[in-house]
């Protein structure tokens, strides 16, 4: 009786595996049309019940990539663009009566964005303590009797700030957890090994995603500029910027705006709908820039695991290793690792979109991996992934997903790293 419960329980958790999966991108997007700011988009605070444990088994060791939370955006030329661009069509009378609410906006908040160029937001502090919170309520077992952590961030103060956040978090939950942060030069190689100020850096290989010999097949016609300039002005003439840039620079303002508390700026200058409408091209794009950064990440798959080995092997206290990057570093690592299939590498350019999401590099994006011990020492030890706090698959064999060997995981990933790092010898 006892194993035909068991698999009637299996059943039914892959039916709503297979269900959740079975969501096709185009239909999360209409759920949710924000999505479609991609790398732009905020992190989503969900809650998901996780699949519980094989029985005997109880987690033990997190390990952690993130990407800072919520910023300014990334550089002071899109706002300085902007102040001009609205500046001299406000003087000469180009602006629609919307362009001219736009305006007054701006203006009214120009010295905050020129002064927070890149700076974490205050959402940005509060998406990684709602992440750590979330990490220690799912796994109480890991962290109940406190603990040596270590986290590490890039030379990046928003990578810092989110650390900070993160770990001032965990340790509210338990005064008893130790955590040392580091940001340095020694510690690039598990966040951004490709760092110029890394010591160990090392030049890897760069490849392109197959799609692209394809890429005209794929039909798109985007008037998105030239609509959303018709929208805020009268006449270009003698504006600083072609049609594209402008109607790009206005794109790019709006995505990043609920990231800083400044949503509804723009009016409907832009529209969700109008980011939605072209997100498959956008997508597209994304891939095209994180896929071949994919073997720059293989120092941090080798940190993960080698991190691991020494809590495996006792070498190491640590209940867990918390790393904190950036988006073209963790973009690529989900794709080095192939979570949720995203390296199936499709000849079809309408394929991508169904293994890759770009919202799914998003700001807060993480990805953890929770391990699991059971009580019989024999057993094997279990890792979880976790995207975003949504269980994730990995391209490995696994009787009990979403739970795979590591014994599987590490011989596996160890390969693939080996197989594209040319400071290996190659077999």
């Amino acid at each position: 009786m006892k194993k035909r419960t068991l698999t009637i329980s299996v059943f039914i958790a892959f039916v709503l595996t297979a269900w959740a999966q079975s969501v096709s991108p185009l239909e999360q997007l209409k759920a949710d049309p924000r999505k479609a700011y991609g790398t732009d988009y905020p992190y989503e605070y969900t809650t998901e019940k996780l699949t519980k444990a094989p029985s005997g088994y109880k987690p033990f060791y997190i390990s952690h990539y993130g990407r800072h939370g919520s910023r300014y955006y990334w550089n002071a030329f899109l706002y300085r663009e902007m102040d001009s661009l609205l500046t001299t069509a406000h003087r000469k009378h180009q602006l629609t009566a919307e362009g001219e609410q736009f305006y007054t906006k701006f203006e009214a908040a120009k010295d905050e964005l020129s002064t927070g160029v890149s700076e974490l937001s205050d959402l940005g502090w509060e998406q990684h303590q709602y992440i750590a919170r979330t990490m220690y309520n799912n796994f109480p077992e890991v962290f109940k009797k406190g603990g040596n952590v270590l986290a590490i961030a890039s030379l990046s103060g928003r990578c810092v700030i989110s650390m900070s956040g993160f770990c001032q978090e965990l340790v509210q939950c338990n005064p008893k957890i130790e955590i040392r942060e580091q940001s340095s030069r020694f510690t690039l190689d598990g966040v951004v090994p490709d760092d110029r100020q890394n010591p160990a850096r090392r030049d890897f290989p760069s490849t392109k995603p197959r799609y692209e010999k394809n890429r005209n097949q794929f039909k798109y016609t985007d008037n998105l500029h030239e609509t959303i300039v018709k929208r805020a002005f009268t006449s270009t003439e003698g504006l600083p910027g072609s049609i594209h840039h402008i109607g790009e620079n206005f794109i790019n303002l709006y995505t990043s705006l609920p990231n800083i508390g400044h949503e509804g700026m723009m009016g409907n200058l832009v529209t969700d709908k109008d980011i939605a409408d072209r997100w498959e091209s956008s997508n597209l794009g994304t891939y095209s820039w994180l896929f071949p950064r994919q073997y720059l990440t293989i120092p941090i798959l080798q940190d993960i695991i080698k991190k691991a080995d020494d809590v495996l092997n006792g070498r190491s206290d640590r209940i867990a290793d918390l790393r904190f990057g950036h988006d073209d570093r963790l973009g690529p690592l989900h794709i080095l690792m192939g979570i949720n299939g995203a390296d199936r590498d499709p000849e079809d350019p309408y394929e991508v979109k169904n293994c890759y999401q770009n919202w799914n590099t998003c700001k807060a994006c993480n990805i953890q991996l929770i391990f699991y011990r059971s009580k019989k020492a024999n057993d094997d030890v279990l890792v979880k992934c976790l995207l975003n706090g949504h269980e994730a698959s990995l391209p490995l064999p696994s009787d009990n997903y979403p739970f795979y060997k590591w014994s599987d995981f590490r011989q596996f990933y160890t390969a693939r790293c080996d197989s594209h790092d040319p400071n290996k010898p190659q077999k």
